[in-house]
């Protein structure tokens, strides 16, 4: 590994972790509306999840790569399902702590169950849902690196090519870039924030 390899690295642990987030996000949402509808189910989901983000991603990956073999879908799969936690935990988190009162106003002017949904309780639980999404990118970036381990590249190639020969020029080539990466697409979802998120709600994100 030399850094003219470092490119190529970088835009395929950009592409993982992308990916792997946009799908994330997606399922994390749609089964945080879900569970936020059925909190008899929510009980019994929510702690299940709990114990199977417990799970390292190196052993799951490991598991994918004995069932699927070395083959993008193991990496975007595995990815996908442990950025899609922290966006399903928070669009939960978010849409059951509305106050009941706006509920009650939009249903009084004749709001649809779906209305409700889509022009109060979301954007209301929306700060909490995009701090899910923050969490989910800055994860994903650390855990991409473990595409490596099946031969699919990232800027794990570097760090774990530096363990194995003990170079730590290696080492900090993967791992620099990794944290700016995490940096840099933290700080996009901070300014998605800021664009869609009104300044008074933010505040109330953060406090809470």
């Amino acid at each position: 590994m030399t850094i003219q390899d470092l490119p190529q690295a970088l835009w395929e642990h950009l592409t993982f972790t992308v990916v792997s987030v946009a799908a994330g996000f997606l399922l994390g949402l749609v089964l945080g509306i879900l569970l936020s509808r059925k909190p008899a189910l929510s009980g019994v989901v929510l702690p299940v999840l709990s114990i199977f983000n417990t799970i390292p991603g190196i052993v799951f990956i490991g598991l994918l790569f004995l069932a699927w073999g070395s083959h993008l879908a193991t990496v975007l799969v595995a990815l996908g399902i442990y950025a899609t936690f922290p966006v399903l935990k928070n669009t939960y988190a978010g849409l059951i702590s509305v106050d009941q009162q706006y509920i009650e106003a939009a249903r009084g002017c004749g709001m649809s169950p779906a209305q409700c949904l889509f022009r109060v309780e979301l954007p209301l639980a929306l700060p909490t849902v995009i701090g899910g999404l923050r969490m989910s990118t800055v994860y994903t970036v650390s855990w991409a690196v473990l595409a490596s381990m099946i031969g699919l590249g990232g800027l794990g190639t570097f760090i774990y090519a530096g363990l194995s020969s003990n170079d730590n020029g290696l080492i900090l080539l993967g791992a620099i870039p990794a944290a700016l990466l995490a940096f840099v697409l933290g700080s996009l979802v901070d300014l998605l924030q800021r664009h869609v998120v009104p300044k008074g709600m933010r505040k109330a994100g953060e406090r809470a």
